[in-house]
């Protein structure tokens, strides 16, 4: 069986080493480059599975090679995964706008990293349905018919709570910024706008109980539903 082949791209040798022992430990192929123009360079010509991708990098940054593979028809679907130091924030908002599938903040564990690659992958792998029905622990929502039962206790949603769960829950595992989660956002009841996401969201938690902690909330950038691996 054919290995999964990752490239990072990442100038910090310490960090790049500890990636690469954790590729191999976990069964991957790693490439490395340490600068943006070489790391574009071989996403051209390796074609990855996946790209680990730091932002800071010299010759030019991760988000200006995040946007050159968006932007180039034979690169935009390899999955990215951003890597960045905490004062890069903005910046992470912007990589996850361009297309990139998550982000890691160091430092970080090498396990969860690649936990992270492993989610990636298996979404990647999973062809995309509209689906009509969504389980998630003791909940189900019908998205046709705009109803969401624990069990079988309807619990009331506005239209905009259900739609930004939906979304969340369609994008299990993957970091969604707040622009993100308004994008097609079915909204008759209410003026959403970026600076209450924040309210629907604790609305939303509130109405589906003390003990459901599955939504975490991605300091200074946006929000995630849990993975399955999480």
């Amino acid at each position: 069986m054919q290995k999964t082949r990752l490239l990072l791209i990442e100038d910090e040798e310490d960090i790049a080493a500890l990636i690469k022992l954790q590729a191999e430990m976990s069964g991957y192929k790693l490439h490395v480059e340490v600068d943006g123009l070489n790391g574009f360079l071989a996403v051209e010509r390796e074609k990855p599975d996946l790209v680990i991708l730091d932002i800071m990098l010299p010759g030019q940054s991760g988000l200006d090679v995040c946007r050159k593979m968006k932007h180039n028809p034979d690169l935009k679907d390899i999955p990215v995964i951003l890597i960045s130091a905490k004062s890069e924030e903005l910046d992470v908002i912007l990589g996850l706008e361009l297309g990139a599938d998550d982000y890691v903040t160091k430092p970080f564990s090498p396990k969860v990293l690649f936990s992270r690659v492993k989610a990636v992958m298996r979404r990647k792998a999973e062809p995309f349905k509209e689906p009509k029905i969504l389980n998630f622990g003791p909940f189900t929502m019908d998205v046709d018919r705009y109803v969401l039962k624990k069990k079988d206790k309807i619990i009331q949603l506005t239209l905009s709570e259900f739609g930004i769960l939906k979304r969340l829950v369609v994008s299990r595992g993957k970091v969604l910024t707040r622009n993100q989660l308004l994008d097609d956002l079915q909204n008759d009841d209410a003026f959403v706008v970026d600076r209450n996401i924040d309210v629907h969201i604790a609305a939303i938690r509130k109405k589906l109980g003390p003990n459901f902690d599955s939504i975490d909330t991605v300091r200074g950038v946006g929000y995630r539903f849990k993975d399955v691996d999480e």
